[in-house]
C-alpha cells in the first residue's frame, strides 16, 4: 500500500517554498474581509445552487463584477451604454461629464471591493467603468419607468413586454448587486440641484419593484429612512414587521423551542390555518391559542417571489449582520409543508395564492427553500409562535375531540357514514331491548 512511510526523510526545500508561497497567497473565492459586516454581496452557496440553481443566476442582465462578460448576457449589456448616452445628453447643461462621473466615484472604490465575499477579477479600471455603467443603467431604467424622465416609446427594452419581468428578478439576485451608496453617488450626480420634485433613489426602486412583488402598502413611503446595502437588502427591509412582537429576541440563552407538525397532521389536532387580513407584511404570522388558530398573510407565490426568496434566505445565510425573518418564514413553511394536500389547503383558505405551478411543485418549492439552512429556532422572531402551537397540539383533550371531528365530521360523506353507524348502532340495540324485554317479561 502506498503513502507516507515514517523515517522517509525530511520535507524537501520546494515543498517548503511552495507551503511558504500559499501563505502568502490571500484567499480569492472567499476573502478575509467577507466576515465583516461592510461586507453585504455574497456568491451563493455551492449547496443552495445544486438545490436552486436558476433562482441565484441572471437571466437576462449582468449587475455587478460577478456574471459581467457571460455571453448569454450581451443583449443589455450594449444598451447600458446607450442609456449612458442619453443621461450625459440630457445633463450637458450642469457640464456633468463621462470625466466628472467617473472621478466622482475613483474615492470610493476601495470601501465598493470590500461589500464583495469574492476577489474581484477585473482591473481597477474595468470595475470603475463597471460600477458607471451599471448604476447609470439601473438609475435611468428606474427614472422612466417613474416618468421622471421622458420614456422613448419605441424603447425595445419598454416596449418587449417580456424583458420587464426578467429584470425584476435579476436585479433581486444576491450575486447581480453593486453596494447603494454607489447607486445613491451616482443619482445625485445625474440629478441636479435643481431637480427639488424629484424623489428619492430608495422610492424609485420600489415603485419599479412593486409592480412584480406588491410591496407592503406604506413601503414607498417608509423607505426615505432605510439605510440599505444594495436592492435586495432595499426590497427585503421592507418586508420586515415592525411589530414588536415580531422583532427577533436579543442574543443569548433562549426559551428550548419545538418545531411544529404539518397543516394535515395540525388539522387532525384541531388547529386551522386562516388568512389574515389586516397585515401589511406575509412575515406577519400569528397563533390564537384560545381558538387554535394560526393566521397568516396571504402570499402570492411566482417564479418572482420564488427567486425573492430564495435571494432572501440565502443573503441571511451568508450576512451575520441581519435578521433572519426570511429564513424563519421558510422553515415555518417548510414545517407546515409535507404533500401536495397541505398546499391545496393554504390555496383553499387564502393563505398561498399559486401562480407557480401544480400544488406538488409549490411544495416542492417550499421544502427545497427549507433544505441546507442553518437556522436557531430558538433565536428566531416565530420562537414564541412554535411553542404555542406545539404546545397546543399536545394537549390530549384538543387532540381526542379534534381527532373525532376530523375523522368523522370533516366532510358531508363522512358524516353521514358516521350518523348512518349510529342509526345502525340504536336500531340494534333497540332489537336487543326488545328481545332481552320478551325474554324476562313473555306476553301472557
Amino acid at each position: 500500500m502506498d503513502g507516507p512511510q515514517a523515517g522517509a526523510g525530511s520535507i524537501s526545500d520546494d515543498r517548503l517554498r511552495s507551503i511558504h508561497q500559499k501563505i502568502s497567497i490571500p484567499p480569492r473565492i472567499l476573502c478575509p474581509s467577507a466576515g465583516k459586516p461592510a461586507c453585504c454581496i455574497f456568491r451563493v452557496p455551492r449547496t443552495f445552487v445544486e438545490i436552486n440553481g436558476r433562482a441565484y443566476r441572471p437571466r437576462i442582465v449582468s449587475i455587478g463584477p460577478y456574471h459581467i462578460g457571460h455571453s448569454d448576457l450581451a443583449m443589455i449589456q450594449e444598451h447600458k451604454y446607450r442609456y449612458l448616452d442619453a443621461v450625459l445628453a440630457r445633463s450637458r447643461p450642469s457640464l456633468l461629464s463621462l470625466e466628472s462621473l467617473v472621478r466622482s466615484l475613483e474615492p470610493m472604490i476601495g470601501e465598493a471591493i470590500e461589500c464583495y465575499s469574492e476577489s474581484i477579477s477585473l482591473s481597477m479600471d474595468d470595475f470603475l467603468e463597471m460600477l458607471v455603467v451599471d448604476s447609470v443603467f439601473l438609475i435611468e431604467l428606474f427614472m422612466r419607468f417613474s416618468r421622471q424622465v421622458p420614456l422613448d416609446r419605441e424603447d425595445p427594452i419598454f416596449t418587449m413586454s417580456w424583458v420587464r419581468p426578467f429584470f425584476n428578478r435579476d436585479f433581486l439576485c444576491l450575486e447581480n448587486q453593486i453596494p447603494y451608496f454607489i447607486l445613491e453617488k451616482v443619482y445625485n450626480e445625474v440629478t441636479t440641484m435643481d431637480d427639488k420634485c424629484v424623489p428619492s433613489l430608495a422610492r424609485l426602486a420600489l415603485v419599479f419593484f412593486n409592480n412584480g412583488l406588491d410591496l407592503p402598502g406604506e413601503a414607498t413611503a417608509a423607505s426615505d429612512d432605510l439605510p440599505p446595502r444594495h436592492l435586495l437588502d432595499l426590497v427585503r427591509t421592507t418586508f420586515l414587521p415592525h411589530d414588536e412582537s415580531l422583532v427577533e429576541p436579543p442574543r443569548g440563552p433562549g426559551v428550548p423551542t419545538h418545531v411544529i407538525h404539518c397543516v394535515s397532521k395540525l388539522r387532525r389536532a384541531g388547529i386551522h390555518l386562516r388568512a389574515s387580513k389586516d397585515e401589511e407584511t406575509f412575515l406577519a404570522v400569528r397563533f390564537r391559542e384560545g381558538k387554535g388558530l394560526l393566521e397568516m398573510p396571504m402570499i402570492a407565490i411566482d417564479d418572482l417571489m420564488a427567486a425573492f426568496l430564495m435571494n432572501c434566505v440565502a443573503y441571511e445565510q451568508c450576512h451575520h449582520g441581519i435578521t433572519k425573518h426570511f429564513t424563519t418564514y421558510a422553515t415555518l413553511l417548510d414545517c407546515l409543508v409535507n404533500t401536495a394536500r397541505d398546499v391545496e389547503y393554504m390555496c383553499d383558505h387564502g393563505i398561498v395564492e399559486n401562480h407557480f405551478g401544480t400544488d406538488s411543485e409549490v411544495a416542492r418549492l417550499i421544502n427545497n427553500m427549507g433544505k441546507d439552512v442553518a437556522f436557531n429556532i430558538d433565536r428566531c422572531y416565530l420562537s414564541g409562535l412554535f411553542n404555542s402551537v406545539h404546545d397546543y397540539y399536545n394537549n390530549s383533550w384538543h387532540v381526542q375531540w379534534a381527532g373525532f371531528k376530523y375523522t368523522y365530521f370533516d366532510t358531508p360523506w363522512s358524516f353521514i357514514s358516521a350518523l348512518a353507524a349510529l342509526v345502525l348502532l340504536f336500531l340494534a340495540l333497540t332489537q336487543t331491548f326488545f328481545t332481552v324485554y320478551q325474554y324476562y317479561f313473555p306476553p301472557k
